[in-house]
């Protein structure tokens, strides 16, 4: 079965007797006060599997829809000929209503040459959804090439669902990626928040898995992992390294078990965000830790999850993040 059990999570526990020992001074200090969580098991199939058996059911012509009503009864009859197992083993799940909206954040810095493709590959992702573009004040022509293509008309991807609501937003100088994503957070109206770089390195398709488990309400927060289950993908052994040290330093200080707590691929109920919106303070890449840290410490939240692929990009192209967004993480992490 694909779908495992629903987590119960251990209560809350103090560390005490702290000794004179330095290490166990400097645990006890960072475990107070936290819960004690854990994620759930990760699913065995990666999401791109899980993509292959549902892409070909839908070549089958086992699926038609051209709206949510019609999808939640073609995902019934399914059921019916098959079973549930089967259709949540090709993320076939129900959307909660007739009106549900998934928003995708989408920061954008200096991404002039990825931009236009990245939303056409959002666009056919089919889940009934928003765009939310925040460009940060990109100085290598991004900001116009999103203003031609809202302008000349040419902005129109659709999927199974329909046409693409696109929200674009500007900030005037460059602030960083925290700050696009508090903007967009902001701006959206969707039931279901996740998040999407501009850089092609993530596959938006694997939006539909991911969100999946949320969907079953079986998960409040979902985190596409790059890592998971010994994943190498084309990570370089250095980026997997300094992942895995942020990462487990994470664990350590929120009680949950994470194989990549710096993932793009973040989703979340939009309702959780929504405390967080005016206490978010992390303006670059910090933003990941400071988030992860807050949204572990809301009572009964249920954090998931599952393998992604992952297409790193070199720094000749574009990419941004560097060895001082890891001291800042560690900082982040001691801080939230």
């Amino acid at each position: 079965m694909c779908f495992p059990h629903r987590l119960t999570f251990v209560p809350k526990r103090n560390i005490v007797n702290v000794g004179p020992d330095s290490f166990q001074l400097f645990s006890s200090l960072c475990l107070l006060g936290n819960t004690v969580k854990r994620v759930r098991a990760l699913y065995k199939s990666t999401c791109i599997e899980i993509l292959q058996r549902r892409s070909g059911a839908l070549l089958d012509g086992e699926l038609k829809f051209d709206s949510i009503e019609t999808y939640n009864r073609a995902v019934t009859k399914l059921e019916a000929v098959h079973d549930r197992p089967w259709c949540l083993d090709r993320a076939f799940v129900p959307f909660p209503k007739n009106d549900f909206c998934f928003s995708v954040i989408m920061p954008v810095f200096n991404e002039a040459k990825t931009i236009a493709e990245m939303i056409q590959r959002v666009g056919k992702v089919d889940l009934p959804m928003e765009l939310v573009i925040v460009d940060d004040g990109s100085t290598d022509g991004t900001s116009d090439v999103l203003r031609r293509l809202r302008d000349d008309g040419s902005l129109s991807p659709r999927n199974a669902f329909g046409s693409l609501k696109i929200q674009m937003l500007f900030h005037e100088i460059n602030q960083g990626k925290g700050a696009a994503l508090r903007t967009g957070f902001k701006a959206a109206t969707g039931d279901i928040v996740g998040i999407q770089d501009a850089d092609q390195e993530y596959n938006p398709q694997e939006f539909i898995p991911l969100i999946s488990t949320i969907l079953l309400d079986e998960a409040d927060v979902v985190y596409g992992s790059r890592f998971a289950n010994g994943n190498r993908t084309s990570s370089p052994g250095w980026h997997r390294f300094g992942n895995g040290v942020i990462t487990k330093f994470s664990n350590f200080r929120t009680g949950l078990k994470l194989t990549d707590a710096e993932t793009c691929y973040k989703l979340m109920r939009k309702s959780l965000l929504n405390p967080l919106l005016g206490n978010l303070k992390e303006n670059r890449f910090g933003i990941e830790l400071e988030m992860t840290a807050k949204l572990a410490k809301q009572p009964g939240i249920r954090f998931d999850e599952r393998p992604i692929s992952y297409e790193k990009r070199t720094y000749a192209e574009g990419k941004k993040i560097g060895i001082r967004d890891g001291f800042r993480a560690m900082w982040c992490i001691m801080k939230y």
